[in-house]
């Protein structure tokens, strides 16, 4: 039986629901930057800086979902507080300061767009168990935040609950959080609370990086422990078999992502090297050189025409995804880019140090 149409229950820990009624005001940081912005292509996307916001997008999750559904607005995280951001207007139209039960110390890892007006945070926190004198820190924690109430709906869900899994993943593009425990990874969808498991019984120790493809039929393994190559494994999901490798890194790969189609994958590594891939045969199409050092993130357009990435160096690159042309430099960060991501409708982009989210527009 296929591991994707067995489902399993999920184990979930209610922790408490509560109202907030306080609403807190941000005055929108300007945008500091002096742009340096290089066109190397007369055909090329123009992207003009929108501005700059003290936080950070998700860093050790992928940021794509950060974006509302309408492109709109950007979730941006602040500690405990979240900051949407309104696009249009490039400023900051409204912060929510999280409460959760009788968590203190709330930090938000992760917040993506569920829907135009829901959010699915992954945090962590500080909690006082009865009886105890000692303070401990919760497991990874998630849960849906209204954005019209400031509220948090529904309960809470002990991610991982149990322990041993490393590492846990959201998926946006699948609308999953990964997690990998003992050669499975566990898959759970936080709207309906249900998920599923795929088993991998060849894999003996933990990767550090998966990506699943948009119809869930392939799975990218990097970074696995014990091996002694950076080269990604291929799996496909149906058969629970590794089928393929795709060899040629010389370093750690920090970023898999596929293009919405399914068709392509990229690969962006320490060695300074974005790769792009054919599915179809797992063959290397393209290789993009330009940055100087590990390339830390690198995602394909909603409509498959430019590549973006970012990386130690800085720098912020756009690319033609059809012939491997650099088409523009962007390199207003002061600091090194950790993620970077597109809206829904390719019109803006936004990268994140581990201190600052960056947004550029597109000029029509």
């Amino acid at each position: 039986m296929s591991a994707l149409s067995n489902l399993c229950n999920l184990r979930n820990l209610r922790l408490s629901r509560v109202c907030l009624g306080v609403s807190l005001l941000l005055t929108p940081s300007p945008a500091r930057s002096q742009a340096e912005t290089v066109v190397t292509s007369p055909s090329a996307p123009v992207f003009a800086s929108r501005g700059r916001v003290e936080g950070h997008l998700a860093l050790k999750y992928s940021p794509a979902g950060a974006f509302s559904p309408d492109s709109r607005r950007l979730a941006i995280m602040m500690g405990e507080k979240i900051a949407l951001m309104d696009l249009g207007e490039g400023t900051i139209g409204k912060v929510m300061r999280l409460r959760v039960g009788d968590i203190f110390d709330l930090e938000i890892e992760s917040a993506n767009f569920l829907s135009a007006t829901s959010l699915f945070v992954l945090a962590r926190g500080g909690m006082q168990p009865k009886g105890s004198s000692f303070a401990q820190r919760t497991p990874l924690m998630g849960f849906q935040w209204s954005i019209d109430q400031d509220t948090l709906t529904g309960k809470v869900n002990a991610v991982g609950a149990g322990g041993g899994f490393d590492p846990i993943l959201y998926l946006p593009h699948i609308g999953y959080v990964g997690m990998y425990k003992e050669s499975k990874i566990s898959l759970w969808n936080p709207r309906t609370g249900l998920g599923t498991v795929v088993a991998l019984q060849e894999l003996g120790h933990k990767p550090g990086l998966f990506a699943f493809s948009p119809d869930a039929h392939w799975l990218l393994l990097a970074r696995v422990e014990g091996n002694s190559s950076p080269d990604p494994m291929v799996v496909d999901v149906k058969q629970e078999k590794f089928v393929d490798v795709l060899a040629g890194h010389h370093g750690t790969v920090l970023d898999m992502n596929f293009s919405s189609d399914g068709q392509r994958l990229m690969t962006a590594c320490e060695d300074g090297l974005i790769r792009v891939w054919q599915v179809a045969d797992w063959k290397l199409a393209a290789t993009l050189p330009g940055h100087v050092g590990p390339v830390h993130a690198a995602e394909f357009s909603p409509d498959g025409k430019w590549i973006v990435s970012v990386g130690q160096d800085k720098s912020i690159r756009i690319w033609s995804a059809e012939d491997g042309r650099l088409l523009q430099t962007l390199s207003e960060s002061r600091d090194p880019l950790r993620a970077v991501a597109f809206s829904p409708d390719g019109r803006y982009l936004a990268a994140s140090s581990e201190q600052n989210v960056l947004v550029w527009d597109r000029k029509q």
